[in-house]
């Protein structure tokens, strides 16, 4: 039980800090962000005046409200944020940023998330036969593989786009839906639904191919290490079925250490694959952060930071509690 309450604790201590260090940020920053982001919205507005609402949202965000200590101004953050509310965008006046990052944020978590598991199991599967066939020709999809995860992803994405949709005509290039097809947006529909799916199948391929070599490295070495243990040998020994070894008593164990790596990447799954995004068009978390960037909406740039450093967290966690479950060792020791 030790072990549980160190880690709850662990992460509140972190995400406090996290929180804390993107309220004080901004106000570290030099020159005056707030009266910037003020002034960004006034122009996105036409020139007329903002609404005393939206004033004290982005000084509450952003800078120094006249009047208020910092500790006071600390408090009207956390009870700002408790609330939901991130301010408002001045690319996208008058959108607030809790709406725009959840209307990006399922794209992200359904492309990148699948993608990631895709590549995650398919990695462990491969890796685990190639580690148990050491010696064999299955030894040179490690190279292979692994010449694919060293090219830049901006470029397989290119390559992928100038064969299968500019060549083949066979996928499209660009968007998460056919905005001609359905110009009024997403809806629940099987057409809609078919859209998204083909859209989808290039970005997740540049994802897969690009992120496939690390897991099947790692488990394919994992797995040779594993298969010279005592506890493998034994059971070479009992007579145990091939089959029974393999999966029982090497993959099993040889698995536990890609667990680790594995939840840090499901954490950096809303962060996506800011490149990818951007060349497929896709309307992700990572497009959204770019757009943010390019046009300084600090309001948008501090939420999707927020959004991501807090999903990170919550996935470490995750894990956590999960290695702990499947490897007693952590819980004496960790």
């Amino acid at each position: 039980m030790n072990f549980y309450v160190r880690r709850v604790a662990f992460y509140i201590v972190t995400l406090w800090a996290a929180i804390s260090l993107n309220f004080f940020l901004p106000r570290m920053l030099p020159g005056d962000p707030a009266a910037i982001m003020l002034g960004k919205l006034r122009r996105a507005n036409g020139g007329r005046p903002l609404s005393e609402e939206t004033v004290q949202t982005i000084t509450s965000i952003l800078g120094a409200e006249k009047g208020m200590s910092l500790w006071d101004q600390y408090l009207a953050y956390w009870g700002r944020l408790l609330n939901g509310d991130l301010g408002v965008s001045s690319t996208r006046y008058p959108a607030p940023v809790g709406d725009l990052i959840a209307s990006a944020l399922p794209w992200t978590v359904i492309l990148v998330g699948t993608a990631t598991v895709i590549s995650f199991g398919l990695g462990l599967f491969i890796g685990a036969w190639v580690g148990w066939k050491r010696g064999t020709a299955l030894d040179h999809l490690v190279p292979a593989t692994t010449l694919l995860q060293s090219i830049p992803y901006f470029w397989l994405a290119l390559v992928l786009v100038a064969v299968f949709s500019v060549q083949l005509g066979l996928l499209p290039i660009v968007g998460g839906y056919d905005v001609f097809e359905f110009p009024a947006g997403p809806e629940w529909s099987w057409a809609f639904f078919v859209s998204a799916v083909q859209h989808a199948i290039l970005p997740a391929t540049t994802i897969v191919l690009s992120s496939i070599g690390g897991w099947l490295l790692g488990m394919r070495n994992m797995m040779v290490s594993t298969m010279s243990e005592d506890y493998v040998v034994t059971a070479e020994a009992k007579g145990l079925t091939a089959g029974r070894i393999r999966t029982r008593y090497a993959a099993r164990n040889a698995a536990i250490p890609s667990l680790a790596g594995f939840g840090i990447a499901l954490g950096f799954v809303v962060a996506g694959s800011i490149v990818m995004e951007q060349v497929f068009s896709y309307p992700g978390i990572g497009k959204l952060m770019i757009q943010a960037v390019q046009g300084l909406d600090y309001a948008l740039m501090q939420g999707v930071f927020l959004v991501i450093t807090l999903t990170v967290l919550a996935a470490n966690f995750i894990m956590d509690l999960l290695y702990g479950l499947i490897d007693p060792r952590v819980r004496h020791n960790g």
